[in-house]
């Protein structure tokens, strides 16, 4: 277990100086927001696209990475459906829904991949599939979600266009398409955007601390109901049906299903935050999703392990 506590330590730490930060207004009132853009419109797609350029692409055609893909699948769109019968609206649903799917595979999954599963790699295919997929769809729905173009031709229109306008989507489908090529660019050309991504973790983790000063505590205020439904699902329901469908559906045994439920147990990622802030809905809720979702990891993981380990 020493790999969760590393990670855990090298998050509470960032995250306790952005608390900080927030108590200490230095950066001023405008802190989050401007760390959020910067995340989300420099740092984060730097990052995406030297992860994606880097990595073998063949991963994604793996059993495990199915069994992750159809898991997040039937967890979403038990969320969605809760979301569409409690009138939540698109942009909250979708937000929410990445709150209980979207794991910390970064700065949380590499360590715990490397120290518990002992390979690092492992963690490569989901950081691709939420990369690739995950995080795309679902901001060109919260993009279409402002209602800003009306009639079926315009909307269409809109659809198609909306992924090559977003600075994640459009720095990792190049990411894609340089590692596609083969081709490895010299280090000179590479080192301006590894230089960037460095910053997005910690702008991240600053950010997310800066926001958690005067915000009470979790799980107690309006969107009590739908943090704690994001919590469980996130949490409990996730690592179960990974559980479910390795074991039962795709015939996983040891390692294989152990490193799968261990990945499906993982905290919601600091991204989600990152993506409520700039599209300006949920906030509040996935704040609070992050903050428990990455408490109980600690006493989660313990029980898969004795559980499969």
């Amino acid at each position: 277990m020493s790999g969760v506590i590393i990670g855990f330590g090298v998050i509470a730490s960032i995250v306790v100086i952005g608390y900080m930060l927030g108590r200490l207004p230095i950066l001023g009132p405008g802190a989050k927001e401007v760390l959020s853009k910067l995340a989300f419109f420099v740092a984060g797609p730097a990052l995406m696209f030297t992860i994606l350029a880097d990595t073998d692409l063949s991963l994604l055609a793996s059993g495990p990475v199915l069994v992750s893909a159809l898991s997040v699948a039937l967890v979403s769109v038990l969320f969605i459906a809760v979301g569409a019968v409690r009138r939540w609206g698109v942009g909250l649903t979708t937000v929410g829904t990445l709150s209980a799917v979207y794991v910390n595979a970064g700065n949380l999954g590499i360590p715990i991949a490397a120290y518990v599963l002992d390979d690092a790699s492992l963690v490569a295919p989901i950081l691709l599939m939420q990369l690739l997929f995950l995080a795309p769809v679902a901001l060109t729905v919260m993009d279409l979600s402002r209602g800003e173009v009306r009639g079926f031709g315009p909307v269409l229109r809109r659809a198609l266009g909306t992924p090559f306008r977003n600075p994640v989507v459009i720095a990792s489908l190049a990411g894609v398409l340089l590692s596609l090529s083969g081709w490895e660019p010299p280090a000179p050309l590479l080192e301006p955007f590894e230089l960037l991504g460095g910053m997005a973790v910690p702008a991240m983790l600053l950010a997310f601390g800066i926001s958690l000063h005067g915000g009470g505590v979790p799980g107690r205020g309006p969107d009590r109901a739908k943090v704690l439904f994001g919590v469980v699902l996130k949490s409990v329901v996730l690592p179960l049906t990974a559980w479910a469908l390795g074991a039962l559906a795709f015939g996983l045994t040891g390692p294989s299903l152990f490193a799968v439920v261990v990945l499906a147990s993982l905290p919601t990622a600091q991204n989600v935050f990152t993506y409520s802030v700039q599209y300006g809905v949920g906030e509040n809720m996935v704040r609070e999703v992050v903050l428990l979702s990455t408490f109980l990891t600690v006493p989660v993981l313990v029980t898969v392990a004795f559980l499969l380990g």
